[in-house]
């Protein structure tokens, strides 16, 4: 999992861009990236051509009104709210970008150490 805290100021294709730059860097196997309408744009480009990597935009249709599930998007939703059972994430306690991104990156192993410690059955 890729953590980026940034400003609230910094649009979502900006950090995207730096993000996936990241995450090429150290997983530089991951092919293919899911995103959501706000990611559009040179970010895909971006990604096509200096990355590598299928930057696939899951939008809402245009004629659905009311609550739908998009296909894969529901993944990222649950993901997020996995570390929000942690107190410290409920809220936003943190001054700065990178102790956020560490209790982000803390909750979430958390989260992962017990279901891998939970006994089948």
């Amino acid at each position: 999992m890729h953590v980026m805290v940034t400003a609230a100021s910094v649009t979502d294709r900006e950090a995207g861009q730096t993000l996936l730059a990241r995450l090429h860097e150290r997983n530089w196997r991951v092919t293919r990236v899911w995103a959501d309408g706000g990611y559009t744009g040179r970010l895909v480009d971006f990604a096509r051509d200096v990355l590598s990597v299928a930057l696939t935009v899951v939008r809402r249709s245009d004629d659905t009104s009311g609550f739908a599930v998009l296909p894969k998007r529901w993944l990222v939703e649950r993901t997020f709210a996995w570390p929000m059972h942690s107190r410290r994430l409920v809220r936003d306690y943190e001054r700065r970008t990178d102790t956020s991104e560490a209790v982000i990156q803390w909750s979430m192993t958390m989260v992962m150490s017990r279901r891998l410690a939970r006994r089948p059955g």
